[in-house]
């Protein structure tokens, strides 16, 4: 990609960004983000076909940086769960997260955090599919749905993340993918009778 593209387009992604965080996603306009990223409309209009489609390329990139780090390989030895891997996957997404979004907490929020759980559900369910059916998670000799699994997962994780970007949370990114897989480790883990690896 061009290097005048590149630095366009971060223009772009970080004015949308600092807007949001100001007056919500809905409020920002095509006219705002041009301003704020010193470039006309048809500039704009040259890299995205509305604001919804830098939108959903910003949720995107999110998951991607999401995906780049998760491997199923790492997190599930002889069908264990290994609590360490899972961790330290979600410091590094967390520790991405705020580094690039730190201002954007309104990008969790309302329809916007149904839809960016939608897209990590789908990653989970393409990735870990084949993990939740080998453990054969059961309650009651009924064995659970995986993307009942995968649904309840997202909520919590999406719940969670908002929470530490709307609070503006002191905790570092490392004490809370800590404070996460210790909540899911020693609690709805356990509950649905996977097990785990410490």
């Amino acid at each position: 990609m061009d290097l005048r593209v590149k630095k366009t387009q971060k223009a772009i992604f970080e004015a949308f960004i600092k807007l949001s965080g100001e007056k919500g996603v809905e409020s920002v306009t095509v006219q705002d983000i041009s301003k704020e990223a010193m470039i006309n409309r048809a500039t704009f209009y040259a890299h995205y076909k509305d604001k919804e489609d830098l939108y959903n390329q910003i949720l995107d990139s999110l998951v991607t940086s999401f995906t780049s780090v998760i491997d199923e390989e790492k997190v599930i030895v002889k069908n264990r769960l290994q609590v360490k891997k899972i961790e330290l996957i979600l410091s590094i997404f967390y520790k991405e997260v705020r580094s690039t979004l730190s201002s954007a907490y309104a990008l969790f929020e309302g329809s916007s955090q149904e839809i960016l759980r939608q897209k990590f559900a789908a990653v989970l369910q393409k990735k870990y599919e084949t993990i939740f059916k080998v453990l054969r998670i059961t309650e009651n000799k009924i064995e659970v749905p995986v993307d009942f699994i995968i649904e309840y997962m997202t909520g919590i994780f999406i719940s969670t993340l908002h929470w530490w970007m709307k609070t503006d949370s002191e905790m570092t990114p490392q004490q809370m993918a800590q404070l996460v897989v210790k909540l899911i480790g020693n609690g709805h883990l356990t509950v649905l009778g996977i097990e785990v690896e410490r």
